[in-house]
């Protein structure tokens, strides 16, 4: 399913699913511009906040950090993905089930002006989107 507010599209928006309890989850899409955006907010009515978060390997030890902002170049497509940059749903206040959808609000910055995107995104099990070498 595709999302759109001319000149930016949201394309293969999926959450992964949570286990009981689970106070975290991630959120993850593909984000196109015809003109350069920048990611600025994300908000979910099912977390108590998300953030934007880079994820890296340093000296075999995963970091995590917070990200201000995303930058979206024009012309290009910037992914969201396990293990790498990804929305982190924080504060959860139900469990993330397959089969159900994820609401979030997307708001970018282009030319000084706020876009704000809804997106549903899809829950699924995680292992339906990592790569088997």
């Amino acid at each position: 399913m595709a999302y759109a507010a001319d000149p930016i599209a949201v394309t293969h928006a999926w959450a992964a699913a949570t286990a009981p309890g689970q106070q975290v989850g991630g959120a993850y899409m593909d984000i196109s511009s015809r003109k350069d955006a920048r990611l600025v907010r994300a908000e979910s009515p099912v977390a108590g906040k998300v953030m934007i978060h880079s994820m890296t390997m340093k000296n075999g030890i995963m970091e995590m950090r917070k990200v201000d902002a995303l930058d979206i170049p024009a012309g290009k497509t910037v992914s969201l993905e396990p293990g790498k940059m990804h929305l982190m749903l924080m504060d959860l206040k139900k469990r993330l089930v397959p089969g159900e959808q994820v609401p979030l609000r997307l708001t970018f910055v282009q030319d000084g002006k706020e876009t704000g995107i809804d997106v549903d995104a899809a829950v699924t099990g995680m292992s339906r989107h990592m790569e088997m070498p």
